[in-house]
């Protein structure tokens, strides 16, 4: 059986679960995105989305 999710879904998840139950401010949560979107613009771009594919495929047992 395959389940077809968005990774920014699960992102989100994570980030409300972290805001709500585990006291992670608001703020971090929002600067750790900041700080996603400009990695992906720099020349670690293509790596970070490889690194992101190897490891769905590594969930994902292909």
């Amino acid at each position: 059986m395959t389940v077809n999710l968005p990774l920014v879904l699960v992102l989100a998840a994570v980030a409300w679960f972290a805001v709500r139950f585990l006291a992670v401010r608001v703020w971090l949560v929002v600067a750790l995105v900041l700080l996603g979107s400009l990695l992906a613009g720099t020349v670690f771009g293509p790596y970070i989305t490889d690194l992101t594919r190897l490891g769905v495929d590594a969930v994902n047992g292909r």
